[in-house]
């Protein structure tokens, strides 16, 4: 059966592009970008116009693939706005794989700068900024040529890219995200975060970071770390530290700094002290009813985490690894705003501007609302676009949003 045809993008579909006007300035430095390679000086879409193309797309929920934005290429309004003239698919197609997706980070570090911290907790002021480190996968369907030939090479036509993001806590904004093939090796995750450490961070890390070199390296830069340690991890007590009676009322049942065994010999081992919190927690409970998620067995309840920090509370190292669950939420709004459902390009190259934009898109959503992005904020935002809120009922939902708080 023939599937649904989809219906053309219209003039009158498409709404709220007076914000566009705004944010072409932010752009407008990369319009002369990749026009060396352009002997014959005949470029017709820019780089600057690129991003604004694929911004409409993550704001407009009309606009859901390469052709439909394609197609908003060619209304007069769009243009106008925009400052681009009709647009053909291989222009679209060509502009993934030629323009630099590394010249989005300046803007990115620029709107970063603007944004204020949203949520503070007070218990945790005095620790550097709390970012939380985790990767996501997507999922794309190459050309059909591809597929076939994934097919036969791993019984799956599948291409997955693995999104290796860096989230700052306090400003709920990723930090830093990287793309790259999830095929291991150099991608590994681990590896892709040694060499993109920075100084006067705090790590939030589960179980699959933790590498003693990962340790060694993130003290090494000046930063420190919280990670989620196995539960058959084998140290041996250097000092048993009391416990506070905040510590028990935060489920904290253990507090020691120990030397951590490994059988790769003394220069595989951590290069400073290392301090094991042990928190008393109620296990996930999967609809299988197993607990915990490992193949070593159920979970006993206790979080083993480790850390540099010797000087910070043992009730606020558990509290600094809460923080880490903030970086699962972001990447259930994130995958929504980059439009996972349609990736517009397959190659590396034009998912990493694909997702930069929608990194700008966050930062935008947050500075317009000086509240983080959420999907209903994010959804509400979309119905203005594409003409089904009108901006009078954009602000009500504005203003009926909770203060952040602090």
């Amino acid at each position: 059966m023939a599937g649904k045809k989809r219906s053309d993008v219209r003039e009158q579909d498409v709404t709220g592009l007076k914000y566009f006007a705004k944010l072409a300035p932010l752009l407008e430095r990369l319009h002369d970008d990749a026009c060396a390679r352009d002997k014959a000086g005949n470029r017709e879409l820019h780089y600057d116009q690129y991003g604004l193309l694929i911004l409409l797309y993550l704001f407009n929920p009309i606009v859901s693939s390469l052709r439909s934005l394609q197609q908003a290429s060619e209304l007069a309004k769009v243009q106008k706005r925009l400052g681009c003239g009709r647009t053909s698919l291989g222009s679209l197609s060509e502009a993934a794989s030629v323009f630099d997706p590394e010249r989005l980070k300046e803007i990115i570090a620029e709107l970063s700068a603007e944004l204020q911290p949203l949520v503070r907790d007070r218990r945790l002021d005095e620790i550097p900024t709390i970012t939380a480190v985790d990767g996501t996968l997507l999922t794309a369907l190459p050309k059909m040529m591809q597929a076939a030939l994934l097919k036969r090479q791993t019984g799956k036509g599948l291409v997955k890219w693995r999104l290796h993001t860096q989230f700052e806590v306090e400003r709920f904004l990723p930090a830093q995200i990287d793309v790259t093939p999830n095929d291991g090796g150099e991608h590994d995750e681990r590896a892709v975060l040694a060499t993109a450490l920075r100084s006067g961070v705090t790590y939030v890390i589960d179980r699959g970071y933790l590498k003693y070199k990962l340790f060694n390296q993130i003290v090494a830069v000046g930063s420190s770390y919280v990670c989620r340690a196995h539960d058959d991890i084998s140290f041996e007590v250097a000092l048993e530290r009391p416990l506070s009676d905040e510590d028990r009322a935060a489920g904290v049942i253990r507090d020691v700094v120990v030397r951590l065994a490994t059988s790769r010999g003394p220069d595989h081992r951590p290069d400073h002290p290392v301090r094991l919190v042990f928190v008393q927690t109620t296990p996930h409970e999967k609809a299988s009813h197993r607990k915990g998620n490992t193949g070593a067995g159920p979970s006993d309840g206790v979080l083993r985490l480790a850390t540099n920090l010797l000087d910070v509370p043992a009730e606020i190292i558990g509290l600094i690894y809460q923080q880490r669950w903030t970086i699962e939420i972001f990447f259930r709004f994130f995958k929504h705003l980059l439009g996972c459902r349609h990736l517009l390009s397959r190659s590396q190259r034009g998912i990493e501007i694909q997702t930069y934009c929608a990194i700008i898109a966050c930062l935008l959503i947050s500075l317009w609302t000086g509240r983080k992005p959420t999907l209903r904020t994010y959804e509400m935002i979309c119905y203005y676009f594409c003409g089904l809120a009108s901006e009078e009922e954009l602000i009500a939902h504005l203003n009926r949003l909770p203060p952040q708080k602090s």
